[in-house]
């Protein structure tokens, strides 16, 4: 049951409504799971009166489209009314499996796409609802969060963009750099960590995996990704090592300087599990560099922990590299568009975070602080105490 003695004894912002954009409708339909499920029992004394009036329903999700003409223009469209309704929008703007048809063609949406597409949904709202929140997970030009020459700002202009066409809250997860919240710092902005999720589905997965500070180890495969890493090695209470990159910033590959070297910094991992942790895998090549120095110090079991799995260059490097012995397992979250292969690959894991969406839906629903769920180092303290990992 997702709605607790505080949530159960307060009124709704509006009668909860979900938008699954085009290529989330699998995790959409989790989450609507979980709040269907959390709900049908409940049980107050306010449940009769009129603010909770379609408060229990069999399904939450709102039925929109967005159909493309020939010549690849667009339009968003409700087929149900969402006036008062507390509207929450799910998207993954990197799904590059959602196809349309332009001139003939059958192309991939890009993050452009998706992107206007969600602009579309929300123009169709016309203002009716009583809130929108926008759930993104990797957020849209994220990678394009600070200038460093003469360069567009496009992180930034999106969310200010979005605030301004009527979005109130926005909530993504493990946000490239979350300073980015400086372009909107009037409007609602949640930057979610998956910490919990993917230490859960590692317990799961390694049944004997050791946390013991002299058999457990944290990377951080760069200075940028510090802050998480130092997160975990916290609430787990193992050490932490680091790389830096060593990039030619003479030279421009792809729309990045290339990396020349990784420097690591920290004491010896002969002999210890590793936990390499980033925010994504785009093409892979600087976590397996990483992994591949790593084992040449002698370090045992070697684990890769990514919130998005993107894959840019296919799978082809990490399955030489696990069948090398490089890389044991690799965890990313089902927040982004995952191939049918991938998920076959013997050394993926897939994290899922539905159900963490759907309480962070519910507690916004009814107006309550996410401060518990933002910060999940007592759920991670009692799951270690239950598998007896810690005292």
């Amino acid at each position: 049951m997702l709605a607790d003695e505080g949530r159960s004894k307060s009124t709704p912002a509006g009668s909860l409504g979900i938008i699954a954009m085009n290529g989330c409708q699998e995790i959409g339909g989790k989450v609507n799971h979980y709040l269907v499920k959390g709900r049908e029992n409940f049980d107050s004394d306010l449940k009769d009166e009129l603010p909770f009036f379609g408060y229990i329903k069999d399904s939450y999700l709102l039925s929109t489209t967005c159909p493309r003409f020939g010549t690849g223009e667009a339009k968003g469209v409700i087929n149900e009314s969402v006036r008062g309704h507390d509207i929450f929008i799910i998207i993954d703007v990197f799904n590059y499996g959602c196809r349309y048809k332009m001139y003939g063609e059958e192309v991939p949406m890009s993050p452009d796409d998706h992107y206007q597409d969600l602009k579309r949904i929300i123009g169709a709202i016309e203002g009716k609802s009583r809130r929108i929140t926008v759930i993104m997970p990797m957020l849209y030009e994220g990678r394009q969060h600070r200038r460093t020459f003469r360069e567009s700002l496009d992180c930034a202009s999106a969310l200010q963009e979005l605030i301004s066409i009527g979005v109130d809250n926005i909530i993504t997860f493990d946000a490239h750099d979350p300073r980015v919240h400086n372009a909107i710092p009037f409007g609602g902005f949640e930057n979610v960590m998956p910490t919990y999720q993917m230490i859960k589905t590692l317990v799961r997965n390694v049944p004997d995996v050791d946390f013991s500070a002299d058999k457990m180890m944290i990377i951080s495969p760069d200075e940028g990704g510090m802050g998480r890493s130092i997160y975990y090695s916290s609430v787990l209470g193992v050490n932490l090592g680091m790389y830096y990159k060593r990039r030619d910033y003479s030279t421009v590959v792809n729309g990045k300087n290339p990396i020349v070297a990784h420097e690591f910094l920290g004491e010896s991992v002969e002999g210890k599990d590793l936990i390499i942790v980033d925010d994504m895998i785009a093409s892979g090549e600087s976590v397996l560099d990483i992994a591949y120095d790593l084992k040449s110090r002698n370090a045992n079991r070697i684990f890769v922990a990514c919130t998005f799995g993107l894959f840019t260059q296919g799978t082809e490097k990490f399955d030489e590299a696990y069948e090398k012995g490089l890389i044991s397992k690799v965890f990313t979250t089902n927040l982004n568009y995952r191939t049918d292969e991938l998920k076959a690959k013997e050394w993926y894991c897939e994290v899922d975070m539905s159900k963490y969406i759907a309480y962070i839906i519910d507690t916004l629903n009814h107006d309550q602080s996410i401060s518990n769920l933002l910060d999940p180092s007592w759920r991670i303290k009692k799951l270690l105490c239950n598998k007896g990992y810690i005292k």
